[in-house]
């Protein structure tokens, strides 16, 4: 007689970001839509079938609530665009994957953007954002540096520019399409992925 398998047992801190997870993942939206001066816990939990004092249990504020929410959706879209790009096989096919990479995530979830966008400039004014808003900086510069390196592989190239740079440049050309696409822009994807596939190049020798 052959025994049945033992399931491993989940930790007390595992279910408890579990739990997190969840909360964060049914407040996303109304964080994106409202933003963060508009949005308190009681907000979220009126928006969500989630409580008040559930919501307080897991996060201690708006504040941690919001970071943690942007966090992890910076996480998946740093995740889905490296998916994108990784399958291209030459220099012109990765400019091209790169600028329909951008202008899909424009398209599917330019609210959370704008989430992002405005977390970015509370941390000018709120020193708690801070020290989050500069690791999903980084994540996100090495990201598009990532790709500048890919590049510079496929088409024997060497870059002109730091990583800094690039990422300015790039996260410039993101942010302009994402204020016209809020605005009713009709073209401001396409202009994006004209934009992207463009600029690439430019920034080697």
């Amino acid at each position: 007689m052959t025994s049945s398998p033992v399931r491993a047992r989940r930790s007390p801190a595992d279910k408890f970001e579990d739990r997190r997870r969840e909360l964060a993942d049914a407040a996303l939206l109304t964080l994106a839509e409202l933003g963060y001066a508009r949005t308190s816990l009681r907000t979220i939990a009126e928006n969500t079938s989630f409580s008040h004092g559930v919501l307080h249990y897991y996060f201690r504020d708006k504040v941690e609530l919001i970071t943690y929410c942007v966090q992890r959706y910076k996480v998946a879209c740093v995740q889905r665009y490296d998916a994108v790009v990784s399958g291209a096989d030459t220099a012109d096919g990765l400019a091209a994957a790169c600028g329909e990479g951008l202008a899909a995530t424009l398209r599917e979830d330019a609210v959370l953007h704008r989430l992002w966008y405005d977390l970015r400039a509370q941390a000018l004014f709120e020193p708690a954002f801070r020290a989050d808003v500069a690791e999903i900086d980084d994540s996100l510069q090495a990201m598009i540096w990532r790709v500048v390196t890919g590049y510079a592989e496929l088409g024997g190239r060497a870059p002109t520019v730091t990583s800094a740079f690039a990422y300015a440049l790039f996260d410039g050309l993101f942010g302009q399409a994402l204020a016209r696409h809020l605005d009713g822009a009709q073209d401001a994807a396409d202009d994006l992925r004209t934009g992207a596939q463009d600029l690439l190049p430019r920034l080697f020798v």
